[in-house]
């Protein structure tokens, strides 16, 4: 939910079991917990309000607490209503609310709330539980009310009230609804500034950027020095693609309040995303340099550094780091990839090895694995993926992708054909399975296998360029339907004009049709973009046919020599370099 992804609100659930339907078992232990029984006085003063509990009362709480541990709540309701009625003890009300929430009644919801709030007025669960039923059964006015009494009782509060609310309603697709009657809500306290904020987020979840621009703005006209407000403005202007109104806003508000940090992270995370990754450096370097003990700034710091190829400076921060238990598994993966990216495969190894905690452990083996398939390790590659499997099977998903991948790289391609087969058994429609095992049934000429795949990938995502371009590519180079080929592959460009590899695709169909400078000229684009076999093949031989040989062998030479092994540009050297001698 966008809400509590912009803000990391601890969510404590006021109530038990009103959000969904748990299983019974649990159900037991959140909805109907022993309630500790007064025993009945000896004497009570004829005009004292009933408290002592009459035997046949005690009697009927202790059949409501056997009910309830049989998952007979229809029995345990009627109970402790029937208790609630009659003494004068909110547990008994409270108990009767929480069962009548988790069993979908909104009558018995209402009457044992109202109990609840008779007996004990003051109860800020008893007043959620009755604005969240309100807000379920559509009372807006009942709403209204008790979310004002909420408002009045614990202002500093209520924001963390709404959003307990809007999480629970979001399921209930509500946010609309609820908007209308925090509306209603700011009519009766206009200088409320958390029910504006609360609207701003509320719109964000409706989609209407402009709408929550302007709720934020009536916040901060009441609350301008609020920080999560003036944070939410610059975010909205980053949904919005206003990357300078928000650097703009988040810079003012670094001059305006120079000592806190939080627009000055957020502005370095818009540079980033503006790919002013100077800028975001210099920024994250202020930071460090005010707060040397900021270590998720000097990572940050340390990632700008890898971006602008700063590797030294980069591991210079990782390694200090090392000695910080919180954050030695994350610097020693980022010092992994800085010696893969060196090409000393047993360092990257030492370094991956070490991550045992935290997030990036899966993370660091899969990478470990990697680096074993490309230096042809493919036994012990094999092995550690086996480990894998058993130490995260919710990574399934890619250890089956990774270990197809290892088959490919060993020429194995009907071993991993079945491998994907097996897997599509269970899960017919994933995207990633289809499209692997599509691009695999080219490699054992099984066309139709491929069509079917790559068609059913977009049946359900219309939009993926990936597909589109894998299936006109497929029918450019093994089938004479060109026409169809560039009606996906128009699609695909349309989506990612400046993706190299569709590019290359594109430029291919060109060369195909006979439209020999567009190919080249998409193919030299695809090129300066992504150097890859493939497409200098492509390029090379279209710059062959337009008699530009020179050239063409001048590419040819500077892309055998970084990848000596590849087949496209050994193929076009068999077919016609070797021809030409």
């Amino acid at each position: 939910m966008l809400i509590f992804r912009l803000f990391s609100v601890l969510i404590l659930m006021f109530l038990n079991g009103c959000a969904s339907s748990p299983e019974k078992s649990n159900a037991q232990k959140e909805v109907i917990e022993p309630v500790k029984i007064d025993e009945p006085k000896e004497k009570t003063q004829q005009n004292e309000v009933k408290t002592s509990i009459d035997p046949d009362v005690m009697y009927m709480l202790m059949a409501a607490e056997l009910a309830g541990q049989r998952g007979q709540y229809a029995i345990a309701l009627e109970g402790y209503m029937e208790a609630s009625r009659r003494v004068n003890d909110p547990r008994f009300a409270e108990r009767a609310a929480k069962i009548a929430m988790y069993m979908r009644d909104d009558n018995k919801t209402d009457e044992a709330v109202s109990l609840w709030l008779k007996q004990d007025p003051k109860n800020p669960t008893a007043r959620k539980i009755a604005a969240l039923s309100a807000l379920r059964v559509g009372n807006k006015q009942a709403a209204v009310d008790h979310l004002d009494v909420l408002l009045k009782a614990d202002p500093a509060g209520f924001e963390r009230t709404v959003f307990e609310l809007a999480n629970i309603l979001q399921r209930d697709d509500k946010t609309d609804f609820f908007y209308e009657v925090l509306d209603a809500v700011a009519v009766k306290r206009p200088n409320q500034a958390t029910v504006y904020f609360v609207q701003s987020l509320l719109a964000l979840e409706m989609r209407d950027n402009a709408l929550a621009e302007e709720k934020v703005r009536r916040a901060l006209n009441i609350q301008p020095d609020w920080d999560k407000a003036l944070i939410l403005q610059a975010q909205i202007a980053v949904f919005s693609g206003d990357l300078n109104k928000a650097k703009t806003l988040l810079r003012n508000a670094t001059v305006t309040y120079p000592g806190n940090d939080k627009f000055k992270k957020l502005l370095a995370q818009v540079l980033i995303k503006a790919a002013e990754y100077e800028k975001a450096g210099e920024v994250y370097q202020g930071i460090v340099l005010a707060n040397p003990k900021d270590a998720e700034s000097q990572i940050s710091l340390a990632l700008v550094h890898l971006q602008l190829d700063r590797d030294e400076k980069a591991e210079e921060i990782f390694k200090e780091l090392l000695d910080q238990s919180e954050w030695r598994n994350q610097a020693g993966f980022y010092l992994g990839k800085i010696e893969e990216k060196r090409g000393h495969t047993q360092k990257a190894l030492a370094w991956f090895d070490k991550v045992n905690d935290g997030p990036l452990v899966f993370e660091s083996a899969i990478t470990a694995v990697s680096l074993l398939v490309k230096d042809r390790e493919f036994e012990e590659a094999d092995s550690r993926l086996d480990l894998l499997m058993n130490r995260f099977p919710k990574q399934r998903l890619r250890i089956i992708l990774m270990r197809a991948g290892l088959y490919g790289q060993q020429e194995q391609y009907e071993q991993a054909f079945k491998l994907l087969t097996d897997e599509l058994a269970g899960q017919s429609d994933q995207r990633d399975l289809l499209y692997a095992r599509a691009l695999l049934a080219e490699r054992i000429s099984q066309l139709d296998v491929l069509e079917a795949d790559l068609r059913k990938i977009l049946a359900e995502y219309p939009d993926d360029a990936e597909a589109l371009n894998a299936l006109g590519y497929s029918l450019l180079v093994n089938t004479d339907r060109y026409a169809e080929a560039e009606k996906y592959l128009l699609r695909a460009l349309k989506l990612q004009p400046n993706e190299a590899v569709i590019m290359d695709s594109f430029g291919w169909l060109q060369f195909k049709l006979g439209r020999l400078e567009q190919a080249r000229d998409y193919l030299e684009r695809a090129y300066a973009k992504q150097q890859e076999g493939e497409i200098a093949a492509h390029l090379v031989e279209v710059l062959w046919v337009l008699g530009r040989k020179e050239e063409a062998e001048k590419i040819f030479n500077e892309a055998i020599k970084k990848v000596p092994e590849d087949e496209y540009l050994l193929e076009f050297k068999k077919r016609i370099l070797d021809g030409e001698e």
